[in-house]
């Protein structure tokens, strides 16, 4: 394992010191401590669609955990990411969320998901990169802004190779172990 630069243990040290207020959660990205307040409604409305459709139609079955935390490879020198996805799932059978720890490895998560809020950017290109790196087979992005769903796939080298974007009222095909299209009508 590779020393970690004083700076980035200091960074990790008060990241994980943080007692961040009701209604509010921080991540640390890429090196920044990145705080912000719940969702809204819609946010919540968007995602609950989602995970409706995962419960009831996937050929796996999987168990959902909404801001999760995840512990993440890092970029370079700084400290190990550690980000809340709007979404997490995980096929059932490993019962990964069971114990008290707040952050978990990202081993065994197959998609994690988020939906666009008040840095739509962290979502759409940071956070994305994150997920890659952790090796997170699948990660959905649903792009209020844009009035679209992507999913990215295949992680390699800090991206995805393969993403499919599809505006919200069309639907958009998941692979296995989901194996339905999902359904966005609702999100207009």
């Amino acid at each position: 394992m590779v020393a970690m630069p004083y700076e980035a243990e200091v960074v990790l040290e008060g990241f994980l010191a943080l007692d961040t207020p009701e209604g509010f959660r921080a991540e640390l990205i890429e090196g920044e401590i990145v705080v912000k307040s719940t969702p809204d409604g819609n946010h919540e409305h968007c995602l609950s669609r989602v995970l409706g459709q995962v419960i009831l139609q996937s050929s796996t079955d999987m168990q959902v955990s909404e801001n999760k935390g995840l512990k993440l490879a890092s970029a370079g020198c700084w400290p190990q990411d550690h980000v809340i996805p709007d979404m997490t799932l995980v096929p059932r059978e490993g019962r990964p969320f069971r114990g008290a720890a707040p952050w978990m490895p990202c081993d065994g998560v197959i998609m994690v998901g988020e939906v666009t809020s008040t840095r739509p950017e962290a979502d759409r290109e940071v956070k994305r990169r994150c997920y890659a790196r952790g090796g997170i087979p699948f990660y959905l992005l649903i792009d209020r802004d844009a009035s679209s769903v992507t999913l990215f796939r295949d992680p390699e080298k800090g991206d995805y190779r393969r993403h499919c974007t599809v505006s919200f009222g069309k639907p958009l095909a998941l692979p296995e172990p989901f194996a339905f299209d999902l359904d966005t009508t609702d999100f207009l």
